[in-house]
């Protein structure tokens, strides 16, 4: 019997990175080094709609603050 949960019921919480990149990751899983829970979570699939809703540029921060000042 396999210990693994199928796909669709694994669980999922969103992660954001220092440069404002997000991921998703596991929620039975610690999250990496360098990257926050960005307060969601939920199956794949809502993760990666939360996701394309919040992350509508997807140049890093310090691109972004770079273009803003000059």
């Amino acid at each position: 019997m396999s210990t693994s949960l199928n796909q669709s019921e694994t669980m999922y919480e969103v992660v954001v990175n220092q440069d404002g990149q997000y991921s998703i990751w596991p929620v039975n899983k610690a999250v990496p080094h360098g990257w926050t829970k960005a307060g969601k979570q939920g199956s794949k699939e809502s993760c990666l709609e939360f996701i394309s809703e919040v992350w509508t540029d997807m140049r890093p921060l310090s691109l972004r603050a770079r273009t803003q000042s000059s």
